[in-house]
């Protein structure tokens, strides 16, 4: 998957995850899931945006890190929301999405943390080309 597919991939999590949130009720348990849905949801889509264009390798892991934690985060928020306040079969679409980018991301960031510059021979290759 390219960055721009999952960028749009998050992104259309995003929008999903709001929808729900305006579809809950305003009582109580409904208005704070509502928040926490909101905002979990966009903002795995916002972090991952960020890592896009991060201005180093370890603010690249940062943010995939963030985004990561987002989604898994989105996920809890469904389990919440999944007793009672919303038909199971509205919310598996959303459970199955979370999941696999929660993995996508976890997976990403991994392979970003494998592939870490070393910084100790960036320093020697600055000596040697002295």
């Amino acid at each position: 998957m390219t960055p721009e597919e999952l960028k749009k991939r998050t992104k259309q999590f995003g929008l999903r995850m709001l929808t729900l949130a305006d579809s809950l009720p305003s009582k109580a348990s409904g208005r704070v899931l509502s928040h926490q849905i909101a905002k979990c949801g966009t903002s795995a889509a916002a972090n991952y945006r960020a890592a896009c264009k991060a201005r180093s390798h370890a603010e690249f892991i940062s943010k995939l890190g963030i985004a990561e934690e987002e989604a898994d985060e989105s996920e809890f928020w469904l389990e919440l929301t999944d007793h009672g306040l919303v038909r199971p079969k509205h919310l598996a679409p959303l459970h199955k999405e979370a999941g696999e980018l929660t993995a996508i991301l976890a997976g990403s960031r991994k392979t970003a943390c494998s592939r870490r510059p070393n910084r100790q021979s960036a320093i020697r290759n600055r000596q040697s080309a002295s």
